[in-house]
């Protein structure tokens, strides 16, 4: 998205303004593809007549105006995994951008602001990728974190450094890829694993771009960088007698059988895919709707990632760090000061927390190493609190400062259960942070019966033996979102097993019993009804059950099943 003033800046010439958003975009996913991930453009705004939302010298108050448009205004209208606004504000200070940590993926803030600070498109495209890499999760390159890099200082270092200059990075530190590895982990960037929509890729259809689009079999980039043995780069077609080319549901150009995990878990609030056997492609990721609990239910899934104070404390502290009691949040988040808070208002002072929302607030923790381990730029905020009884209770709180262009990450993390059924969520237009209601705020949808656990499309998630989409009926499990858990050929051979099982021991006690009946003929050669005598002392089978066996039903099993959300 480009800014009223990137529009003027550039002679208000929107095909200039649009070719050279193209250009910066074009950059970015270069710089990505050496991490393995492409950064596929799917749609451009100029804002050619007035600004969207407030744009200001204030990157603070900017980025969150930004973020709050988009979550009203543009996700709804056209679905995209990530939004960066370039401005041609110059904004206060060092800051040529900014965005939110670890964010990804996310309806709050997925997204960030950049300053077109160069005339050459390169210098906004570095920024761009920085504040991407922020949203995946990357930290800066601070000296103390020892990265490594294959550029130099003085040839542009690499991209998560703290400032860049000329010549622009354009490589990523064995930091930014251990950070990412960590992030994806965790569960940062779930919506990330389906493929784009081809058809609304800015820039037109080309063979030799990556993306398969309509009337391409394949495309596996141009034809000096294609290594894929299944496609030919000239045309975009499949060689041979090849079935596919691209995709984990792809393997020496043939198809896997339905039922292939194709996809495992990253995290506990994440669920697996599995190959349909009719795609080269693995199902689109799902995870654990929102709520679910987690981590030995301290924590509630949230946009599939499960979110603790105690993760968050071992985060800052180290091993040996666990929340602080209560009552330090209450005390220390109530003062509305730099060192305990719930976020910034609209004016942008430091907000005080309700008591409901103490626990979203700044971080509160006991224990661990004597100071912050994540960085020397992190410094302790001890609080002691005296109790009635005597003694006193030892808060340990942060302050980072991890650069211009990152919110004070000693805040609790998005998504942490603040309370029962509470999570910590961004509210307002600015970055100010309060629980909500997950039955009311996060759900927003009635029950109905799932015999399993429940998807983030609000689809039940079946185990192996189960069919989808109520888990009530034997099948092969998995969801109608995530294909078969098991290979539907396990069923046929299962039911050969039985038949066979059945077949074995029937011939078996055919045999026996004219072994028995021969035998008992030669020990009463002369009582030739005595065989008969011997059937009938066996019981009758309606004496062995007083009832039928019970049967379970819906509503005697609902207490022992999880529910599903429906959309009204």
């Amino acid at each position: 998205v480009a800014d009223n003033r990137e529009f003027q800046k550039h002679g208000k010439d929107l095909e200039k303004v649009k070719q050279r958003l193209a250009e910066i975009a074009n950059y970015v996913d270069k710089f990505y593809r050496a991490l393995n991930i492409r950064v596929a453009l799917v749609g451009l705004e100029v804002w050619s007549d007035s600004d969207k939302c407030p744009i200001t010298q204030d990157p603070f108050t900017t980025l969150h105006e930004f973020l709050d448009w988009r979550k009203v205004k543009l996700l709804p209208t056209k679905p995209h995994d990530n939004a960066q606004l370039i401005s041609g504000v110059y904004f206060q200070g060092t800051t040529i951008g900014m965005a939110p940590i670890m964010s990804m993926c996310t309806a709050e803030q997925s997204g960030g602001i950049v300053m077109d600070h160069s005339e050459n498109p390169l210098g906004a495209a570095v920024t761009l990728a920085h504040e991407l890499g922020h949203n995946f999760g990357m930290n800066h390159d601070t000296p103390e974190r020892g990265c490594g890099c294959r550029m130099t200082a003085d040839r542009g270092g690499c991209i998560m450094t703290p400032s860049t200059g000329y010549p622009f990075p354009t490589i990523f530190s064995t930091c930014s890829k251990k950070d990412l590895a960590a992030s994806l982990e965790k569960g940062v960037g779930m919506c990330l694993y389906n493929m784009p929509e081809v058809k609304v890729l800015y820039g037109g259809q080309k063979c030799g771009n990556g993306y398969v689009e309509e009337g391409e079999e394949c495309d596996c980039g141009e034809p000096e960088e294609c290594m894929n043995p299944c496609c030919n780069a000239t045309t975009c077609t499949l060689k041979g007698d090849a079935v596919c080319a691209h995709g984990q549901c792809c393997e020496d150009c043939r198809l896997k059988v339905a039922g292939t995990m194709c996809r495992e878990p990253s995290n506990s609030c994440d669920l697996p895919e599995f190959c349909t056997g009719a795609s080269p492609h693995c199902p689109a990721n799902v995870y654990l709707h929102d709520g679910h609990a987690c981590h030995h239910v301290e924590g509630y899934c949230y946009n599939g990632i499960c979110q603790t104070h105690e993760q968050q404390c071992i985060t800052l502290w180290g091993p040996g760090a666990k929340p602080a009691p209560g009552i330090c949040f209450e005390r220390v988040n109530s003062a509305g000061d730099p060192y305990g808070n719930c976020g910034k208002d609209s004016k942008g002072s430091f907000a005080k927390c309700d008591a409901k929302d103490a626990k979203c607030g700044k971080i509160q923790c006991q224990g661990g190493a004597n100071r912050p381990v994540i960085g020397t730029n992190a410094v302790s905020i001890e609080t002691n609190i005296p109790q009635q009884e005597g003694g006193r209770i030892l808060c340990r709180g942060t302050h980072v400062y991890l650069g211009d262009d990152m919110p004070d990450p000693g805040l609790v993390l998005a998504g942490t259960r603040c309370d029962d059924g509470m999570v910590r969520v961004l509210s307002g237009s600015v970055y100010h942070f309060s629980s909500v209601v997950l039955s009311q705020n996060v759900f927003n949808i009635s029950m109905t019966l799932c015999f399993q656990v429940c998807n983030n499309k609000k689809n039940c998630h079946c185990e192996a033996n189960w069919a989808p989409p109520f888990c009530e009926k034997v099948g092969f499990g998995g969801s109608i979102d995530s294909g078969p858990m098991r290979l539907a050929a396990d069923s046929v051979l299962i039911t050969v097993a039985i038949l066979v099982t059945l077949v074995t021991l029937l011939i078996a006690t055919v045999i026996v019993f004219v072994k028995r009946k021969t035998l008992l003929h030669l020990m009463f050669p002369n009582k030739k009804g005595t065989l008969d005598k011997f059937r009938y002392c066996v019981p009758s089978m309606s004496n062995l059950f007083s009832s039928p066996p019970s049967q379970c039903n819906a509503q005697k099993c609902q207490q022992m099943n999880f529910h599903c959300g429906v959309e009204n």
